[in-house]
């Protein structure tokens, strides 16, 4: 009967242990990735009261009598399964949906959890606000961009710096340039500088020495004037000055006198115009105009011509914003013109902003027979490029690459007959910016959203995977550490290594299941109760022996 009592005792302390446990799973089950735990007895030592016996020639063998000693708690494992996930719409609250654990840093040691509620603290760091731990980052993504330091692996979220301007290098075309469409047009140039004397607007008679825009004119200053005339064949010449008789007429004179016939140079408005002689293609342009060395006098003069009618058997207008290294946005203005059949050039007509031009035109884009993109062909062949110089850098030359398709495919400009509808479809510029939103891909790299409107990797979030999760150690606050049984956490990214996906704006909820939690405290309150009985009854039994020696 004394074993009696102890069995029972170790029966109501292993139940009282289960109650426990089911008594924490239900008081987690709000928990965010709470994993719950289960309860596993086993017998305690057997008491032998007679060994087995081995059968005989006459006799069968008998088995062992044994009476246990009670139950004892063998073990209490956790159960690693995910829970479900519940969309939050919170930007910086992140699940992970497979396997694997968040990285985060207490600032001696690397701790493990599933709980993706982080947020940003007051010096950028992106951290679990219930404990300042910080979430750890693998990779180099962000490095480059200066968003994160490469000899720190805590992850920095940039609302403080700004993303640089990046300039425009390549720009790109689709779409179809019309192989029937007939429509000649008249090659038309203008300066874009309008000239004034006292305010007015200059006249063919205003002598150039009067022009607001001129100063210190003096008799044998030269203007070197130089010009492509129709066919693209260049000329230039100087314009000697007489301060007293050399007027804005004179100027255009000499203009029309190295067109040669090609084209008239006329003032409209104060702006000197000039526009070809013929309809049709023209590579008609005015490509410079300074005062020659060793002149005294200055005039403003355009850093480039204007098209305002680019001359074609048939034009495509096109515009689109591009970037200088400022990140000022400048509007590029150019047309697609047809000089033969399945022969067209790009040229660039204008573009906002002080900007000089230094190769605006991009000869024999071609098209195969069958409508594709058939490359630049000449000899040589032209430079898919257009160049420029901006004002806040004159001394460097900014060329764009323009991409006009591959040849023999129609990804990019096609001709077909019906309308033309090529039109600029991306360039790779853009103006400076600051971090508006964050959002975390399924590969675990954490994006940024700045207000120019670019996105940017920022961080790449470190997973770590256990070849035994289960044996893991918790410490409290959702954390886990490593154990002699779980082995050591491996380093990783979401989708590799066995790490699951990352769900942006989601947690994972408890996977504490309260059905089976009723059940576990039904039964523990059974075996509690079981196990008192045994105790009462054996303490009956001990008194009513006692009472048989009174």
């Amino acid at each position: 009967m004394g074993d009696a009592l102890f069995s029972g005792v170790s029966g109501l302390r292993a139940h009282q242990q289960m109650l426990d446990v089911a008594g924490n799973n239900l008081a987690n089950v709000s928990t965010t990735a709470f994993k719950s735990s289960r309860v596993h007895f086993s017998d305690l030592l057997n008491q032998t009261l007679q060994d087995a016996g081995q059968p005989t020639g006459t006799v069968g063998g008998t088995n062992p009598i044994q009476i246990g000693s009670g139950v004892q708690v063998a073990a209490i494992d956790r159960i690693m399964t995910q829970g479900s996930l519940q969309n939050t719409g919170q930007p910086l609250d992140m699940a992970i949906e497979g396997a694997g654990y968040f990285v985060l840093n207490d600032g001696t040691r690397d701790l493990y959890t599933r709980v993706g509620a982080f947020a940003v603290d007051s010096n950028y760091n992106l951290v679990d606000p219930a404990t300042g731990y910080r979430v750890q980052r693998i990779g180099a993504e962000g490095v480059a961009e200066g968003f994160q330091v490469s000899t720190n692996s805590d992850i920095q979220i940039p609302y403080d710096m700004a993303l640089s301007a990046k300039p425009t290098e390549s720009i790109s075309y689709t779409g179809n340039l019309s192989a029937d469409d007939s429509g000649p047009t008249t090659q038309t140039l203008s300066s874009g500088v309008q000239y004034t004397t006292g305010g007015a607007v200059a006249s063919e008679t205003t002598l150039l020495k009067n022009l607001d825009q001129a100063t210190s004119l003096a008799d044998n200053d030269k203007i070197t004037v130089t010009v492509a005339r129709r066919d693209g064949t260049s000329a230039s010449g100087d314009l000697n000055i007489t301060a007293a008789s050399t007027d804005v007429q004179d100027l255009l004179d000499h203009i029309n006198t190295l067109l040669n016939g090609n084209g008239t140079a006329t003032l409209v408005n104060g702006e000197i115009r000039v526009a070809d002689a013929q309809v049709g293609y023209s590579l008609m342009d005015v490509a410079g105009m300074q005062m020659k060395a060793g002149s005294t006098g200055t005039i403003t003069f355009p850093k480039y011509f204007k098209i305002l009618s680019a001359g074609g058997e048939t034009v495509k207008n096109t515009n689109m914003e591009v970037f200088d290294s400022q990140g000022v946005a400048h509007v590029l203005s150019a047309a697609f013109v047809r000089s033969a059949p399945n022969k067209w050039d790009m040229v660039l007509t204008s573009i906002t902003g002080d900007v000089e031009v230094t190769k605006r035109r991009i000869k024999n884009i071609s098209f195969q027979a069958d409508g594709s993109y058939g490359g630049l062909t000449g000899s040589p062949p032209d430079t898919s490029t257009l160049s420029m110089k901006f004002a806040h850098d004159p001394s460097t030359t900014r060329a764009l690459d323009v991409n006009l398709g591959t040849v023999g495919e129609y990804g990019g400009l096609s001709q077909f007959g019906g309308a033309s509808t090529a039109a600029p479809s991306s360039q790779d510029g853009y103006a400076a910016g600051y971090l508006t939103s964050i959002q975390a891909t399924r590969e675990g790299v954490v994006m940024g959203v700045f207000t120019n409107g670019v996105r940017r990797a920022l961080a790449a979030l470190e997973i770590a995977t256990f070849q035994n999760p289960g044996g893991m150690e918790a410490v409290g606050n959702n954390y886990y550490q490593a154990s002699a049984n779980s082995g050591s956490a491996v380093p990783t990214k979401a989708l590799a290594g066995g790490a699951g996906a990352i769900r942006g704006s989601a947690l994972e909820r408890s996977n504490v299941e309260v059905a089976a939690e009723f059940v576990n405290l039904i039964q523990a309150q059974n075996g509690y109760q079981a196990n008192a009985r045994t105790i009462r009854i054996a303490n009956d039994m001990l008194q009513q022996l006692a009472q048989l020696i009174r």
